[in-house]
């Protein structure tokens, strides 16, 4: 087990969901706080709350690779890269997550017994996404640690 590992299990038993640990992973390697951002991540779990959205490991991801790349403020543009990183996320998502789980959205990923009686699946897929989250921010010159 390593060190992700156990940052995402005392976030999800503190009750955070896929996509809120994701960020909030990617804000304390960068040694930030943002409660309103993990907050809003919410939004994204359980395939936007019916299950039938996005996985939010997905939704999170894209918005992890964001936060590093896109537009923060008047006068910042977004990095040209990015619509190449979201593209390679979603790619490899599909790949590997949706060929073993038969699509893309919460209730495939999660099956009928959704993401609560899913919770060591859904830890593995999520661990997969932030350690492919970091490869590609790294592979596109962006530091993870901020």
């Amino acid at each position: 087990m390593n060190d992700t590992s156990i940052r995402l299990m005392k976030k999800a038993a503190a009750g955070y969901t896929c996509a809120q640990i994701l960020v909030s992973l990617a804000l304390e390697d960068r040694g930030e706080t943002n409660a309103a951002l993990v907050r809003a991540m919410a939004g994204l779990a359980h395939g936007c709350g019916t299950g039938q959205g996005s996985c939010g490991a997905l939704t999170g991801a894209a918005c992890v690779l964001a936060l590093y790349a896109g537009k923060g403020r008047d006068g910042e543009e977004a990095s040209e890269r990015l619509p190449s990183m979201l593209q390679e996320l979603t790619d490899w998502f599909r790949e590997t997550v949706g060929e073993r789980h038969g699509g893309l959205s919460c209730e495939a990923v999660t099956g009928e017994d959704g993401p609560e009686a899913s919770r060591q699946k859904c830890g593995a897929i999520v661990i997969e996404t932030y350690e492919k989250i970091v490869r590609i921010l790294v592979a596109n010159g962006f530091d993870p640690a901020g």
